[in-house]
């Protein structure tokens, strides 16, 4: 497969994303009603977090991994959990060095961290086995083991992305507002000065200011006494009811029944195969969750709109976005793979070494978007980082995927 090719192959899902954004985009505009009203994208969006989303994680994992291949395959979630941990620690090495307002901070930690596990390895991975002669085996053979490791990428990369950047964006999202409600407190009412009725917020000795201040420094005494007076047992037990809590949401459950109904035979056989007594369930289910990755790029372009106007999104926080998570994370993560590989906790499959090295090079997930705004922040950010991170994903993608050809050849 030579360049142009396999240029064609890795950008053709990215530009599919962009394409359908624009879909978006045109849907979002007056030219077009305004049909992606704001409430309508929150609507929306929280159709996709309870609904598709689920259903695409269940119907992926139950019908794609075996408990078998689950045990064979035992480093894959390490891998995803690693390309988390490192990518976590550029997108933190980062807001320490820009140090942007709040809003982004949680925003470009979870772009560094969280790839596109999805629709990217589903259409990139199989389309290299195209290749007559190459390195990952027979066409068939090898079209067939890549799209259970696709699907297993998938399925994992929802646990990460629905538990640990869930509740970083959830964090950030508490955070800035409460950030914001302590500004607001801060700023003096000039239009209140005219109002008579009110005027006794202005008071005659010029100490309404003061006043202010003093509530602050009061709300937070009281905090910090409060705290430590908190107990440890009250501090565990507020932890656990934070990871039941995570427990509890829609995709995390999914996964779970997922894991179980592809790990557990009988219950694998009762909805998986032509003579399953409940197939249907799982064919409903599937058909559900085709329209994930539809409405969450739609909703991408729908909220470019706005972000092209408003967003306080800097030209040096998405450059350095694009090489921390196109550039620095695949370097590492191929130092990870390979040492794995040298130490023999790998499959002998290199089309198995080269999905684990592809998912450090995946542009950010686009559920980062849906979770921007499913917590009010950072919405219009989020639209505009991914939009540049996918345009330079199709020549970082490309790249990268002529030279793990190259090396396992």
């Amino acid at each position: 497969m030579g360049f142009w090719e396999l240029l064609e192959v890795a950008s053709a899902p990215v530009v599919e994303v962009l394409l359908i954004s624009t879909v978006g985009v045109f849907m979002a505009t007056e030219n077009c009603n305004n049909l992606l009203s704001p409430d309508f994208r929150k609507s929306l969006n929280k159709l996709v977090f309870i609904a598709f989303t689920p259903s695409l994680i269940f119907a992926s994992f139950a019908k794609n991994v075996s408990l078998d291949e689950m045990i064979l395959w035992w480093f894959m979630p390490v891998n995803i959990g690693l390309t988390f941990l490192f990518g976590g620690i550029l997108g933190w090495i980062i807001v320490k060095i820009l140090k942007p307002n709040l809003k982004l901070q949680g925003l470009i930690v979870a772009s560094c961290s969280s790839g596109n596990m999805g629709n990217l390895p589903i259409v990139i991975i199989p389309a290299i086995c195209n290749e007559k002669g190459g390195p990952f085996g027979e066409h068939d053979d090898c079209r067939k083991r890549a799209l259970s490791y696709s699907f297993c990428s998938l399925a994992l990369g929802g646990v990460f992305i629905w538990t640990y950047t869930y509740q970083l964006m959830r964090n950030t999202s508490f955070r800035y507002k409460a950030f914001e409600a302590a500004e607001i407190l801060k700023i003096p009412h000039k239009g209140l000065d005219a109002d008579e009725e009110t005027g006794f917020l202005k008071r005659k000795d010029g100490y309404a200011g003061d006043s202010e201040h003093q509530i602050l420094v009061d709300q937070c005494a009281s905090t910090v006494s409060m705290n430590s007076e908190t107990s440890l047992w009250h501090r565990m037990t507020e932890t656990v009811g934070h990871i039941l809590a995570e427990l509890m949401s829609p995709p995390t459950i999914a996964t779970l029944l997922g894991f179980l109904f592809g790990g557990v035979e009988w219950l694998r056989n009762l909805i998986i195969g032509v003579d399953a007594p409940l197939k249907v369930i799982l064919d409903s289910i599937q058909l559900l969750g085709d329209g994930t990755i539809p409405c969450i790029t739609v909703l991408l372009g729908g909220n470019l709109t706005q972000g092209m106007q408003s967003s306080s999104v800097e030209p040096v926080v998405v450059i350095c976005i694009i090489i921390a998570r196109l550039v620095l994370l695949p370097a590492i993560g191929f130092c990870v793979v390979r040492a794995a590989a040298h130490f023999g906790l790998l499959p002998l499959d290199p089309l198995f070494q080269y999905v684990l090295v592809i998912q450090y090079a995946l542009p950010p997930a686009m559920n980062i978007s849906t979770m921007a705004q499913l917590f009010d922040v950072g919405t219009e950010e989020s639209s505009v980082i991914i939009l540049w991170t996918y345009g330079a994903a199709t020549i970082a993608l490309t790249l990268w995927s002529m030279y793990l050809i190259w090396i396992f050849s």
